[in-house]
C-alpha cells in the first residue's frame, strides 16, 4: 500500500461517527421535526410501524408502534399506501403521492415520500415514510383555480356586453366616423365601472359612486349638477356594467340636448327600495332632468341609445324600464330586482 493511500484510508477512519454520535445526531434530527410540519415513519417488511416522530394529527393522536397504517387511516387511504409502499420494498425504488385524509372542519393534504431502508447487500429491510402538510397550499391553488373559472366567465360575459355593444351601435349609426365615436364612448363606460368592480375585489359597485363616476366623465362638477335622493345600494358586477351603460347614455344625451349643457342645470338621481308584483325587493333608479325642446327627437327616439335604456339593460338584469320624453322634460326609470344588489 502506498503512503498516499495509507494516508487516505487513515482519514477515512478518524472521520468515521461514533455510534453513540450517531445516536445523537439521529436524537437531535428527530427532535427538531417537532418544529416543522414534517412527520417521520418507519416500517418494517410487514408493514408495521417501529417508530414514528412527528406524527400529524389529522392521521391519529394515538400511540402507532406496533400497527399499520390500515389501523388509524381511512381503508381506501390505507390500501393506497400499502400499494405504495409494497412496492417500495420489492422495487427498491421510491415512490411519492398526494394524500387527502378527511376530519372536521377540512381535509388536510399530504405529500408522502417513501423510500427503501436497505442494508449492505441492497435488501430492503423497512421503508422510510416522510410526510408534509401542503393543506395551505392545496387551498391556494383551489382558491386560484376558482379565481381563473370566475375571471373566465366574467370575460365572457364581458366580451358579450362589447360584442352587443357593438351590434346595436353599428345598427343605429349612419357612418363609420359616427360608429367609432359611439362605440368608444360606451367602451369606455364600460372600463369606467369596471374599475369599480375590480377595486372592490369583485364584489361590485356602489350605486351612487357609480352615477358620480359615469356622469363625472363628462361634467367637471358632477357632485354639484347630480342630486342623488333616495339609498344607494351594492350593486354586483353585471348590475354595475349595465346599469353604467345606461347611465352613460343618460349623461350623453344630456350633454347634448338636457340639462348637464347647461352651467347652471342639474339632473335628478333618486334610487329607492320597492316591491315587485310578486312581493320580491327591487330597486326603482329614476333619471329625471329638464331638456331642450327639439322636433327632431321622436324622429331620432330609435337610435341605440334608447334601444340600450329601454331594452337592453332591462333584459340583461331581468328588470323594466320605461324611457319618457316631452317637450321639457326627460324621465328614465329602471326597475332592478332583488337579485342584482344587496338588500340589506
Amino acid at each position: 500500500m502506498t503512503k498516499a493511500a495509507d494516508g487516505h484510508q487513515h482519514d477515512r477512519k478518524n472521520a468515521e461517527v461514533p455510534p453513540a454520535q450517531v445516536r445523537d445526531i439521529g436524537r437531535s434530527l428527530l427532535h427538531a421535526l417537532r418544529n416543522t410540519g414534517i412527520a417521520v415513519l418507519y416500517q418494517d417488511r410487514d408493514l408495521r410501524i417501529l417508530w414514528a416522530q412527528n406524527l400529524p394529527e389529522a392521521w391519529t393522536t394515538a400511540n402507532v408502534t406496533g400497527k399499520t397504517d390500515a389501523d388509524f387511516l381511512p381503508p381506501s387511504l390505507a390500501e393506497h399506501l400499502r400499494t405504495a409502499k409494497r412496492a417500495v420494498i420489492d422495487t427498491g425504488e421510491p415512490e411519492s403521492l398526494e394524500i387527502s385524509v378527511p376530519q372536521t372542519g377540512g381535509a388536510r393534504w399530504f405529500e408522502v415520500w417513501m423510500d427503501a431502508d436497505k442494508n449492505g447487500d441492497g435488501h430492503a429491510l423497512g421503508v422510510v415514510t416522510t410526510a408534509v402538510d401542503i393543506t395551505e397550499q392545496k387551498r391556494r391553488e383551489q382558491t386560484l383555480k376558482a379565481l381563473l373559472r370566475e375571471l373566465s366567465h366574467r370575460s365572457k360575459n364581458l366580451l358579450a356586453i362589447i360584442q352587443s355593444i357593438a351590434t346595436q351601435t353599428g345598427r343605429y349609426s349612419g357612418s363609420i366616423e359616427t360608429f367609432l365615436a359611439r362605440f368608444r364612448g360606451r367602451l369606455q363606460s364600460l372600463a369606467s365601472s369596471q374599475d369599480l368592480v375590480t377595486s372592490s375585489n369583485w364584489r361590485g359597485a356602489d350605486l351612487r359612486e357609480l352615477v358620480m363616476s359615469q356622469v363625472g366623465r363628462y361634467s367637471a362638477d358632477a357632485k354639484h349638477m347630480v342630486v342623488f335622493e333616495g339609498t344607494t345600494r351594492y350593486l354586483n358586477p353585471n348590475a354595475a356594467l349595465h346599469i353604467g351603460l345606461a347611465l352613460h347614455e343618460l349623461a350623453v344625451n344630456s350633454m347634448s340636448y338636457g340639462a348637464l349643457m347647461r352651467a347652471d342645470g342639474s339632473v335628478t338621481v333618486s334610487a329607492n327600495l320597492i316591491h315587485d308584483a310578486q312581493g320580491q325587493p327591487a330597486l326603482s333608479l329614476t333619471w329625471m332632468e329638464n331638456i331642450q325642446h327639439d322636433r327632431h327627437r321622436t324622429a331620432d327616439a330609435k337610435r341605440f341609445g334608447s334601444v340600450a335604456l329601454e331594452r337592453v339593460v332591462p333584459t340583461s338584469l331581468d328588470g323594466s324600464a320605461s324611457l319618457t320624453i316631452t317637450d321639457d322634460t326627460l324621465r328614465y326609470e329602471l326597475v332592478v330586482p332583488g337579485a342584482s344588489f344587496e338588500v340589506d
